[in-house]
């Protein structure tokens, strides 16, 4: 007999045993097969010369069993980058790396058999087998049959095994397939169900899972039983919730794998004990939790119908009744002989055809999975529903009708193409609905979210490349309705004419700061960028952040195309790719330039649904939209364009777009051979791609050659007539849309002559050309819509044409506003003609429109319309997926007139644009819109303005921007009618507040207006009306019991500062230069030059452009300069030029803001300006002696120690920006004892935190580690603004801390004329320890009896008499605090009773 290997034998062995084995001529366990290429042809396969082996053994399964989620996979690179020494022999490495069926079968270890115990075959009287027959196998094996698909023989074999089983399990002896688990079988097999432990005990008759096999010993079935049954009797004496509370800790100490394994193992070991217990075990196995399968768990949970009042008690009543066992009899259908293969009744595969139980029959708060149908509405779970609606199926609740989402998912699988497609649309509806927000009030969680983190988008990726065309268009319209919202487009397309409307944010997710963890330690140049790193991202993790992106990384753009180009699929999936695609356009200016370069993508859009000619549809809903424009797809390229510059050249040029806008702009809606509405559309679209086009100075040769049809359309916008209040609406944007092109054209002719003149003086080397369009082609403009401005207001009187003219109002004045604020830089200004033009439009047009009760009404519902006032308003009505931002318009649209055609901030904002243009060019005029600042509902509204706080998100900050516009045209025009309106100065402090606010709430994009803010308003003399009233002697008074002698007053603080507003302003200024780009990008915007914008696309939405505590940023810059050069501990005559003066003016600004707009800096929390505060000590060694900055600083350090910014001290939460206040506190205790000199300023700043309220840790490490800097703490208690009692009230309770305190008073670290205000903090704090008699743990009564006993037998009588007579705090005492002349009787039996005890004991 030939021998196994060994895992010791060397390679010569194995040699040698192959050679015995080759010699021996046996047959070998393994047989190698060689499988011909399917792909290739049998022929080819043939031909083939290195085919692949497959190695096929004998009791390997089928199938490929269930396995885990694979661990996630390793750069094949990094693996290879091993290191390799030259002397390696290369035989270990093979030998190391060796694969072969020979290597892998030496490691194989043999089980130890020695202790299984043997059973003699059994004894029978037939010499030979009985033969098999048809009728045998059925009648035996029809119970006991295992599962799977097994021949006759081998069902007649299990049988017979099973049987053999049966007979040894009596005898005394385990099965061998009982399993291997070592875990007690009984309280795994009471996970299941809550029923007494009787009935427990009774539904098993042996231990199901244990074989005893790993003993290892000769009895281990014996030992097995033994085992059963020690627990089956600790079973007995317990109670039943002694049980199901051990039940509640295994469960919880188990993986939940392991316990699903168990409860398999056991419905696979005890089928027949569960069919004979009867009713009662079959209700047990039906109650147990269904299997959980492969895909991902997707339930969601019903909120409890409360409202009903009805809920379900947690009893037998209440659960839905379990059906018994079906019969023949019961079944619903009669078998007939001449069913084929029908011969043989099998019940329990027929049960699915009785009927379904009953659902429940009341409400529950119990938590249910969510069900919907096929339109996505949500099914109650009480609901009855008859089964002809196609809702029930044979899933793990049958009786419920409705698909849940994991359903859904296993149904979009199927090899079914109906079911697939249903199953895919089904999923449309949910998320059509869930995007919406109508499941809000009826689910818990995120319906959108648990879809995503499932791996929907994957799955909508697979159903696109489905061959069938109806899952096809279904998983187009599930991704329309996954990534579009019509409500966010619908708002986009109405803000578009607004002022800087085209402008808007990226759709990009939220940037999350992950540091890699393979580039710590590196530097800058050698870390991965952002692309490489997403480069090497696996699909789903790039989609998990950014859903968009992960469509793209998934080759959808390309699938898109097939679909669109191949495929020619309905109008509904054309439009619904259609609005995807924008979809993604909108992502970013990256995800824009991909459509772009997707091959033929854009070619098959323009030249199908583009088209310069076609031929009328035949029927008013056209069954295929190739062939004929769509509206859609000009709507595209103008969001491309929107993404860049050189995008739209790419379009006008490249892709056809000029011949495009040729055909569309010039041609009337009425001769498009198209339905009337879409055909206004296309010509919108179209309008509205030019003016996109002429906003970068492209395109404007075309304005030349249409201008004929633009004045003509221009002229025709005063008489519009519609068929129906659709058509209506159409028609006002496209005018609107007219009128965005022309202001584009005329901002972009307005800068011809500058760019002339840049272009002759830099001979063409930085300046771009200027377009071919001049001031002159643009000039004639203006009395047309004058005209038709003036007619607007007219129109107001008459109730038909207001709603009209209130939509073209806002048009028609922007443009006037661009015409003026252009006309006063041409060379052919002319400034008499244009000052009398402006007094005649202001008494005859603005005047008039002012003073309008519809413009009154629209100035009332400023507070209450306001987002900013009112953060509410902007609150999502649907979903919110960080993956996939939106502007949550569904809510905002039905809550409020902001984002509607009639919008109250269109109209007002343009007014307030061109009224500041022509107070700039006319002052004269300045104060005759003075009433619109006085009004009411103004002065309200910004009041209002002040304290708000508004949250910054994609749902808020589109619409945030806008009122932003509106507030800072309002401040502008406030801050020219204070020097010249008395009335408006009194609210000059309103105005200044209200600036301070807006400058801190600027989002990206509008860097400009906070310049401007900063240059004009926020450092204005005349907006501080307190430096000329006498407010800094007042300022004086109030603090006159604060201040020392020899320190300034308050008043002549504030005073100096406002003498110094200039420089003030340009330090802050200068230390804002780092913003300099964007403010350059952000001016070309809003001041018009147009050739020099780049893109459309503000930056990314991370927050506003400046912090809330902006106020302080000289201080942090200075610091984060003095560390990066370390200069941490340089004086100040080494430091830069300039540093000091600049320290100066932050903190001269800070405290006129701490003295007079306090509001302002209320969203700075206490211990956030005390962490900005405590960088003029931290930024140099001796900057704070420095008499303007101590000066300065006390009085901040003042003003911050008041009672009620005391009380609002929180230093235990973070301060923003730091990890922890304790860090900056052990690095001032650093500075200090380096440093301080001894200097008060900087000693109130140490004995701050060290207040009885805040952290114990803090006052540890100045008693601990830093003790030495009390010597050097000599801060008065009259130099100290805090009250004494902050820090002896209450007693100290932490026993190490106590310890340090007598410790440094024994020692004379600690004393009263080098710190008095800590000496009076320890003596308290250890005279109550000492003689507190409170019941305490053992150990702390020990400490107190032995800290008394040491203070007895103290030499130090001042001391002693200290600790022993002290009464209570008093600051301003000559020691800090009172003292009794004699213990009192209370404390002097407790001092007799410590010491006399122990004098006592020594005695004895």
């Amino acid at each position: 007999m030939l021998r196994r290997p060994k895992p010791s034998d060397s390679e010569a062995d194995l040699l040698r045993e192959q050679q015995e084995f080759l010699a021996a001529g046996s047959q070998p366990n393994v047989t190698v097969v060689k499988r011909p290429d399917k792909r290739r042809g049998d022929a080819a396969a043939a031909e083939q010369g290195n085919q692949r082996d497959v190695v096929t053994i004998a009791d390997l399964p089928d199938e490929i069993p269930t396995l885990t989620p694979a661990p996630p996979k390793k750069s094949r690179f990094k693996q290879e980058q091993r290191v390799h020494f030259e002397d390696d022999d290369p035989e270990e490495q093979l030998d190391r790396h060796d694969t072969h069926i020979s290597a892998v079968l030496s490691r194989i270890i043999e089980r130890d058999t020695s202790a299984v115990p043997l059973s003699l075959p059994c004894i029978t009287g037939t010499p030979f087998p009985k033969v098999l027959h048809r009728s045998v196998v059925d009648s035996e094996g029809q119970v006991r049959a295992p599962r799977g698909r097994k021949s006759i023989f081998a069902r007649q074999i299990a049988a017979q095994m099973a049987k053999k089983d049966d007979a040894s399990f009596l005898n005394g002896s385990e099965p061998k397939d009982r399993g291997s688990s070592n875990l007690a079988s009984s309280p795994l097999g009471s996970m299941e169900t809550e029923q007494p432990k009787s009935d427990a005990i009774k539904t098993v008759a042996g231990p199901l899972l244990v074989s005893g096999q790993g003993l290892g010993i000769a009895n281990s079935a014996m030992e097995t039983v033994k085992i059963y049954q020690e627990n089956q009797a600790k079973l007995q004496v317990m109670s039943q919730s002694e049980i199901l509370e051990e039940q509640r800790k295994l469960l919880a100490q188990l993986d939940p794998r392991l316990v699903d394994f168990v409860r398999s193992r056991k419905a696979e070991k005890s089928p027949a004990s569960e069919s004979a217990s009867g009713s009662g075990q079959r209700e047990v196995s039906l109650n147990e939790p269904p299997p959980k399968s492969t895909t991902p768990e997707l339930d969601h949970t019903i909120k409890a119908q409360e409202s009903q009042g009805v809920t379900m008690e947690e009893d037998e009543s209440n659960e839905p009744a379990v059906q018994p066992a079906v019969t023949v009899d019961e079944l619903p259908i009669k078998l007939q002989k001449e069913w084929l293969h029908m011969d043989k009744v099998e019940p329990e595969k027929l049960e699915w055809t009785r009927d379904l139980p009953p659902p429940m029959r009341q409400s529950t708060k119990k938590a249910m999975q969510a069900r919907f149908d096929f339109t996505g509405t949500l099914i109650p779970p009480t609901k009855d529903l008859p089964t002809h609606l196609g809702l029930h199926h044979h899933g793990e609740e049958p009786e419920l009708a409705g698909y849940s989402l994991q359903e859904l998912f296993l149904l979009s699988r199927s090899q079914l193409n109906q079911q697939r497609n249903l199953a895919v649309s089904t999923l449309a509806n949910i998320l059509t609905k869930a995007r919406a927000g109508e499941y809000t009030s009826s689910l818990k969680g995120s319906v959108v979210s648990s879809l995503l983190d499932a791996g929907l988008l994957f799955l909508l990726r697979f159903s696109l490349d489905d061959s069938v065309k109806g899952v096809m268009s279904a998983a187009v319209h599930a991704l329309q309705a996954l990534l579009v919202s019509s409500e966010d487009e619908e708002c986009l397309d109405n803000t578009f004419p607004w002022l800087l409307g085209m402008a808007t944010f990226p759709l990009l997710p939220t940037a999350q700061e992950n540091e890699d963890e393979d580039d710590e330690g590196l530097d800058e140049c050698m870390k991965e960028t952002a692309i490489e790193k997403e480069e090497k991202q696996a699909d789903h993790d790039v989609a998990r952040q950014d859903v968009v992106k992960g469509f793209l990384k998934m080759q959808g753009l390309s699938r898109l195309r097939y679909i669109l180009e191949v495929v020619r699929p309905s109008p509904r999936v054309v439009l619904d790719t259609l609005e995807v695609l924008i979809r993604i356009a909108r992502h970013s200016s990256a995800a824009a330039i991909q459509i772009l370069d997707c091959p033929r993508l854009m070619d098959t859009v323009i030249s199908e649904f583009l088209p310069c000619s076609w031929a009328p549809p035949s029927s008013q809903i056209p069954s295929s939209l190739y062939g004929l424009p769509v509206a859609l797809a000009m709507k595209l390229l103008r969001v491309l364009a929107s993404a860049g510059r050189h995008a739209c050249a790419r379009i006008l040029n490249s892709l056809g777009g000029k011949e495009l806008l040729s055909r569309f702009v010039v041609a009337e809606p009425s001769e498009m051979l198209l339905e009337a509405g879409e055909a206004l559309r296309c010509s919108t679209e179209a309008l509205r791609l030019f003016a996109v086009a002429a906003s970068y100075g492209q395109a404007c040769s075309l304005y030349t050659d249409f201008y004929p049809v633009l004045v003509k359309r221009l002229q025709a916008g005063s008489w519009l007539c519609a068929s129906s209040e659709a058509v209506l609406s159409l028609e006002l944007e496209r005018v609107r849309a007219l009128l965005v092109l022309l202001t584009w054209v005329t901002q972009t002719a307005g800068c011809h002559e500058e760019l002339q003149r840049g272009l002759v003086s830099s001979q063409g080397t930085e300046c771009p050309p200027p377009a071919p369009v001049t001031w002159s082609h643009v000039s004639g403009l203006k009395p047309t819509v004058i005209g038709l401005l003036k007619g607007c207001v007219r129109a107001l009187d008459d109730p038909g044409r207001m709603s009209s003219a209130l939509i073209l109002l806002p048009s028609y004045l922007l443009y006037m506003e661009t015409y003026y604020s252009q006309l006063s830089v041409q060379s052919s200004f002319q400034p008499v003609q244009c000052l009398q033009e402006l007094e005649s439009l202001t008494s005859e047009v603005l005047l008039p429109l002012i003073s309008h009760q519809a413009m009154m009404n629209m100035i009332s519902s400023f507070r209450s319309s306001s987002v900013i006032c009112n953060p509410g308003l902007s609150a999502t009505g649907w979903e919110v997926v960080p993956s996939l931002p939106g502007l949550g318009c569904s809510k905002l649209k039905t809550t409020s007139t902001l984002a509607g055609p009639n919008s109250l901030l269109f109209l007002p904002t343009a007014l307030l644009n061109l009224l500041n243009t022509i107070t700039s060019i006319h002052k004269g005029l300045t104060k005759r819109f003075s009433s619109l600042l006085l009004s009411d509902s103004v002065l309200c509204y910004l009041r209002a303005c002040i304290g708000a706080m508004p949250s910054v998100s994609h749902t808020s900050a589109w619409i945030l921007r806008h009122e932003h516009h509106l507030l800072y045209l309002l401040l502008r025009l406030a801050h020219k009618l204070v020097p010249v309106n008395p009335e408006v100065a009194k609210n000059a402090s309103l105005f200044h507040l209200v600036s301070l606010a807006l400058v801190s709430w600027l989002l990206p994009g509008c860097e400009y207006l906070a310049h401007e803010l900063m240059s004009t308003m926020i450092f204005s003399h005349s907006l501080l009306p307190e430096g000329g009233s006498g407010e800094p002697d007042v300022t004086a008074l109030a603090e006159l019991q604060l201040k020392e002698k020899t320190s300034p007053s308050i008043g002549s603080l504030l005073h100096n500062a406002l003498l110094h507003l200039p420089s003030i302003r340009g330090c802050y200024l200068t230390h804002l230069a780092h913003m300099e780009p964007a403010v350059l990008v952000s001016r070309d915007r809003y001041l018009g030059r147009t050739l020099f914008v780049s893109s459309h696309f503000l930056p990314e939405l991370t927050g506003p452009s400046l912090p809330s505590d902006w106020p302080f940023l000289p201080l942090i810059s200075l610091y984060e300069q003095m560390r990066l050069s370390g200069g941490e501990g340089q004086q100040v005559e080494s430091l830069p030029a300039g540093l000091v003066q600049s320290a100066t003016h932050c903190l001269q600004w800070v405290l006129v803001l701490e003295s007079w707009r306090e509001q302002v800096l209320q969203v700075v929390p206490p211990a956030a300006k005390l962490a900005r505060l405590a960088c003029v000590f931290l930024c140099s060694s001796d900057l704070f002696l420095e008499r303007p900055v101590q000066e300065l600083t006390w009085a901040m350090f003042r003003r911050l120690t008041r009672p009620a910014q005391l009380e609002a001290l929180d230093l235990v939460s973070p301060p923003p920006g730091l990890a922890s206040f304790h860090d900056l506190y052990s690095a001032l205790l650093s500075q200090y004892e380096a440093v301080s000199f001894g200097d008060p300023l900087f000693g109130c700043f140490m004995l701050l935190p060290l207040q009885r309220c805040y952290s114990v840790t803090m006052r540890l490490a100045v008693f601990g580690e830093h003790v030495g800097m009390l010597r050097s703490l000599g801060v008065s208690l009259q130099q100290l603004p805090i009250p004494l009692e902050k820090f002896t009230s209450p007693m100290e309770d932490s026993l190490p801390l106590l310890w340090l305190y007598f410790r440094a008073l024994v020692t004379g670290a600690l004393k009263r004329n080098w710190c008095p205000v800590l000496y009076v903090v320890a003596v308290a704090h250890l005279n109550a320890f000492i003689f507190s008699q409170d019941a305490v743990a053992e150990e702390v009564d020990a400490a107190r009896r032995s800290m008394l006993r040491k203070t007895y037998y103290l030499t130090d009588e001042v001391l002693k008499n200290h600790l022993l007579l002290f009464r209570l705090p008093q600051q301003d005492a000559e020691l800090g605090f009172s003292t009794y002349e004699q213990l009192p009787p209370i404390r002097a039996r407790r001092l007799e009773s410590v010491v006399g005890t122990e004098e006592k004991e020594e005695q004895r």
